[in-house]
């Protein structure tokens, strides 16, 4: 039985064909972090620019 349990063990170790996969997961779940990121600032700048925008127009229009 220790016999088994040790080579179902050595196998499992040997076997590396998820690995890829996973650094794979990873890596693209780092670049929707980015992306997230990067729009809520983008949308905090355009939000910025259009209340300024509107505030301009706003003095022009009676």
């Amino acid at each position: 039985m220790k016999n088994l349990i040790m080579k179902s063990l050595s196998n499992l170790h040997k076997d590396e064909a998820g690995q890829g996969l996973v650094e794979y997961a990873l890596i693209i779940a780092l670049v929707c972090f980015a992306a997230v990121v990067a729009m809520q600032t983008l949308a905090v700048d355009i939000n910025a620019a259009f209340t300024g925008i509107g505030s301009l127009l706003t003095s022009y229009v009676p």
